[in-house]
């Protein structure tokens, strides 16, 4: 039974006067990781588990709760009270523009203000993670967490007429987490309009983009509870149905994690032993959460490192000039920032399109490269080491290796340039909206590395976030091809016959016939990319001698008590959209501590 918000409003007063300040478990970000471990872990009434939540409950909040009927009403809580509204650093690739980085700042996380989109990663993409020292993790071990999770909610006969198409074996349909198709969909015969000119292209269609076969075009299921129109965020999934009959479940909203508590030990050599969590409370009272047994971060990729390198677990080059006493030496902590460049094509149409779209075309590298993909694979092997020279000269100084950086490199490289590769190297979606149809787009998986660190020794302040987009010239090749390919879309029928022309970027700034190499396509694209807000891996899972900065269980090396669970320990960018797969991991991780506590 859902809480009332009576009781929620009650519950925030409860926590600044009366809660007990020590936990079993203490979870640092109230996001989709850190509320999938809180429930699993509170479903034992002998455990209590703490919750440390920066911004409010959203349970009321228009912003978060209300679903977009049409593309201009996306993004409705980004830049108000439930989103950090962070920006990057300069970008050195991109004439030194600056970013807007989004977060969700709320009961919930960044699920409150998301596009809502369920798509999960490519099958081969898991399976990779196993290679990089993540014994047992790979597709099939993780599909147990990813069904388990889902309440998957058929579509009805008005939205399969507009396109909504699934498999059975796809989905979960007992889960709390609530999955669905957007009760607007675009009508008016847009999909299958697309779906004919992908295929007249030579593009796959795909009736179901979960299943672990993303390529091809089709249309994705959103975070939604169809059966009262509104999103289904992380605090409604696993939060809000429990935390009433849970008093063993504590929550402390508009309050700030600053750093770890550890437990003074004079022997360097052994593991740190975490005692708890020093947070700031909105009267600015200073005091200490304490956890007997763990701590857990999940704040985001954005927070998580940076609260480790506040506790003093980082890199010495980074820590020492803030005056941050280095408590456990990890170098890699922030680096290794993968994020993922977003424009727009725009186009004119004579009809007036309404509803709201989730369309997208799934294309790999043979896909965009066609009959050139030998030759860009031969060059971009040719030129690992200099990318990872390139990489290293931005990194903070002794972060990694540059032969652990060829190394990551080729593996993402053999993974997705491949002839035979199935993994989606880039994403289009189709935004149909008055008499326009808009196009984002974006190069999922950037070889370009970016990192995340602390510039001050006052945990209020945010953390510099530097992606380092087009860091390396083959990521705005790979961008421009994208380009060029929904060009070819919008030169093709069926779709040929709803457009008019182009306005953006427009033949006068990108000639009609440009190639991926074209110069022109290069400078509009750094002049106008923002970033797609779904950084990864900058708290790495992988093995230590790859730099890895937690354990296949989440676990930071060099700690006995303090895991990380959020995208941050991705150990590599995926496909998909990150949601789908945060939830996934948690839970997994969420059997690790479990059956840790059984033994």
């Amino acid at each position: 039974m859902f809480c009332s918000l009576a009781f929620l409003a009650l519950a925030q007063v409860m926590y600044a006067t009366c809660t007990p300040k020590t936990f079993d478990y203490v979870i640092v970000g109230s996001g989709p990781a850190g509320l999938v471990i809180a429930n699993r872990l509170s479903a034992d009434p002998k455990v209590t588990v703490a919750v440390i939540e920066a911004g409010d409950s959203a349970y009321s909040n228009p912003n978060v709760t209300t679903l977009p009927k049409l593309i201009t009403e996306y993004g409705a809580g980004l830049d108000t009270s439930v989103d950090w509204s962070y920006s990057s650093a300069p970008q050195t690739y991109m004439f030194n523009r600056t970013l807007p980085y989004h977060a969700g700042k709320a009961l919930g996380g960044t699920t409150t203000i998301n596009g809502m989109t369920f798509l999960r990663a490519e099958k081969a993409q898991i399976d990779a993670w196993e290679e990089l020292g993540n014994q047992g993790w790979n597709w099939d071990s993780l599909w147990d967490s990813y069904s388990a999770q889902e309440g998957f909610q058929p579509p009805n006969e008005e939205q399969r007429r507009n396109g909504a198409t699934y498999e059975d074996a796809a989905h979960g349909f007992n889960g709390d987490l609530s999955t669905g198709f957007t009760p607007y969909l675009v009508g008016q015969g847009f999909f299958n309009t697309l779906k004919e000119t992908s295929e007249a292209l030579g593009y796959l269609s795909n009736s179901d983009a979960n299943d672990g076969s993303m390529r091809g075009t089709t249309t994705w299921p959103m975070t939604i509870d169809a059966s009262k129109s509104i999103r289904e965020d992380a605090a409604r999934a696993f939060y809000y149905p429990v935390a009433e009959s849970r008093p063993n479940l504590h929550v402390f909203l508009n309050t700030t994690a600053t750093r770890i508590v550890f437990e003074e030990n004079e022997c360097s050599t052994s593991e740190v032993v975490a005692t708890g969590v020093e947070v700031i409370s909105s009267d600015n009272t200073t005091e200490t959460i304490r956890g007997t047994r763990e701590v857990i971060i999940s704040a985001g990729s954005i927070r998580s490192p940076a609260l480790l390198e506040h506790s003093g677990i980082g890199n010495q080059a980074v820590l020492e000039p803030l005056g941050i006493k280095t408590v456990v030496s990890h170098p890699t902590i922030g680096s290794n920032l993968q994020d993922q460049p977003n424009i727009a094509i725009v186009y004119t149409s004579p009809t007036n399109w309404t509803g709201y779209p989730t369309f997208v075309s799934l294309l790999t590298a043979s896909d965009l490269f066609g009959d050139d993909l030998p030759g860009i694979t031969e060059e971009i092997r040719a030129n690992i080491s200099v990318y990872a020279g390139a990489i290293l000269a931005d990194y903070a100084p002794h972060t990694t290796t540059l032969e652990i950086q060829e190394k990551l490199l080729k593996h993402q490289v053999d993974l997705i340039f491949d002839a035979n590769s199935t993994v989606p190297l880039a994403e289009i979606l189709w935004a149909p909206a008055g008499n326009l149809i808009i196009v984002p787009f974006w190069n999922l998986l950037p070889l370009s590395r970016g990192s995340i660190h602390v510039t001050s020794p006052d945990p209020l302040l945010p953390p510099s976030i530097n992606p380092q987009l087009f860091q390396l010239p083959i990521d705005s090749f790979v961008q421009a091809a994208i380009a060029v390919r929904v060009r070819e879309f919008f030169a093709t029928g069926p779709l040929s016959e709803h457009v008019t022309s182009e306005i953006s970027p427009g033949i006068e700034a990108v000639p009609q016939n440009a190639s991926w190499r074209d110069p022109s396509w290069a400078t509009w694209i750094k002049k106008t990319s923002g970033t797609n807000t779904h950084p990864v891996s900058t708290c790495a899972m992988m093995s230590k001698e790859l730099g890895g900065v937690v354990d296949k269980e989440g676990k930071v090396y060099g700690t006995k008590n303090v895991r990380v669970v959020d995208a941050s320990i991705f150990p590599t960018q995926i496909s998909g959209h990150l949601s789908a797969s945060v939830y996934a991991l948690a839970g997994r991780i969420a059997d690790s501590i479990l059956a840790k506590t059984e033994r």
